[in-house]
């Protein structure tokens, strides 16, 4: 399972000219699966992005995770994090969690997080859709378990 995460001053996801998800200041976050996944994994790896520090505290130190500057997480599946993009210059998708298992794990993943945290939102699973955002720092990091 791999989580890029994204601090971001605001972002949404777009699906046919619908707004389906849509955050202010938090965490976006691409959630990548591989065929490896399970549930236990969901729960450790949101148990994680809710506890990652990457908020500033009052001396400017990535201190300080979501819940405690009251942000937000808006929540992304992008199997394309799971590519093998070790040679060639072409990626492999063989390590992706093929899509019908990944859809059930991602639905276990959001259902997990948003009895962590109501507000959290998320795109729509294989879906084309368009991100907006506002990196703040720009802060990016990569999760992965």
């Amino acid at each position: 399972m791999i989580a890029l995460l994204q601090r971001v001053n605001y972002a949404k996801v777009v699906v046919e000219g619908k707004t389906v998800g849509e955050i202010d200041k938090g965490i976006l976050v691409f959630l990548g699966l591989e065929r490896e996944d399970n549930e236990q994994l969901c729960h450790k790896m949101f148990d994680r992005i809710l506890k990652y520090r990457m908020f500033y505290d009052e001396n400017e130190k990535m201190n300080l995770n979501v819940s405690q500057v009251e942000g937000n997480v808006l929540v992304v599946s992008q199997f394309t994090l799971a590519a093998n993009t070790a040679s060639g210059n072409r990626p492999s998708f063989d390590p992706a969690m093929p899509p019908a298992e990944a859809k059930a794990l991602y639905d276990k993943f959001m259902k997990y997080a948003k009895d962590k945290l109501p507000s959290v939102q998320h795109g729509e699973f294989a879906a084309d859709m368009k991100v907006s955002l506002e990196n703040d720092g720009p802060v990016t990091f990569i999760l992965k378990l």
